[in-house]
């Protein structure tokens, strides 16, 4: 009998697990995969980006808001999700930059913040982990915690005398990094929506691009999931004080997201089963491994 397929998603914040690689993890569901989304901190210090939520009662409350959107964000996905209990570092914004939080999560020691992470891998035991680049994905303290975090776990997990009271070592066989955004996408959408007769939202991006490198050619697997990208808008949309359902995220419409780039794309950064290059599945390698056993 071929083993169950199971996928974990390392993020920051609640919110990030629908924004990025949220129609993927749907997908897997939708085939039967076991998917955990891990989140790292409750996004106590986040902004309220809906103008129409960006009330008193509203921040008052944003810890306990926040859990409650992840709970219906999950819901729609599909997924498990696990919490690791660190403080949102927020981002510091000012120059020079003032300093982090005491306590927050940017701040920890890897290898002691990599613990609980490398206990839910081994209760969990995923064959895919899926987590952010070294930049974070973008320069937010908390997402390059995340980064660094997810590699010294899925490093560890395996070797029994490293955290030995944290659980049997168990081996993830892939780790990948989300790459959301690259230059031929980005080029795609604009090129789409002027196609159309309408008005690109990413006009500002290109003209910025030059400030920044394309990490389109880092790509190494293509994963085809227009058919979720509806739910991952539901998912995204969940997290109401994070989204403004009338803004920049779904200017775009729906049919012609799916037709212009139809994939999210990843980075293979390492891998312990032997899966040719290109890939358009997380688990190419892992899937003939799982039905040997």
């Amino acid at each position: 009998m071929a083993e169950q397929l199971r996928l974990m998603a390392v993020h920051a914040h609640p919110d990030d697990e629908s924004s990025k690689g949220a129609a993927t993890t749907a997908k897997y569901v939708a085939e039967g995969v076991d998917v955990l989304v891990v989140t790292c901190t409750g996004g106590e210090r986040g902004s309220v980006l809906n103008p129409k939520l960006d009330r008193p009662e509203v921040w008052a409350d944003i810890a306990e808001i926040r859990r409650a959107e992840m709970d219906a964000a999950r819901a729609i996905l599909g997924i498990e999700q696990a919490w690791l209990g660190f403080v949102d570092s927020g981002l510091p914004e000012g120059d020079p930059l003032p300093p982090l939080p005491e306590g927050c999560f940017a701040l920890q020691d890897v290898a002691v913040a990599a613990g609980p992470l490398v206990r839910l891998m081994r209760e969990f035991r995923p064959h895919v982990v899926t987590t952010y680049d070294e930049e974070g994905g973008y320069p937010h303290p908390d997402h390059i915690m995340c980064h660094k975090i997810s590699v010294a776990a899925f490093e560890a997990a395996g070797d029994p005398e490293r955290y030995p009271d944290l659980g049997e070592p168990w081996q993830p066989l892939k780790l990948y990094y989300d790459i959301g955004f690259s230059k031929g996408k980005i080029m795609a959408l604009h090129g789409g929506m002027l196609a159309a007769g309408l008005q690109s939202p990413y006009e500002e991006w290109l003209t910025r691009w030059e400030d920044r490198p394309d990490k389109g050619p880092r790509i190494t697997t293509r994963v085809e999931c227009a058919d979720y990208f509806p739910v991952r808008d539901d998912a995204l949309r969940a997290h109401a004080t994070q989204v403004d359902p009338d803004g920049f995220w779904f200017h775009v419409p729906m049919e012609l997201q799916k037709r212009a780039w139809p994939t999210e794309d990843f980075e293979l950064v390492r891998s312990l089963v032997d899966s040719p290059l290109p890939e358009s599945d997380l688990f190419a390698g892992v899937r003939e491994t799982a039905h040997a056993r």
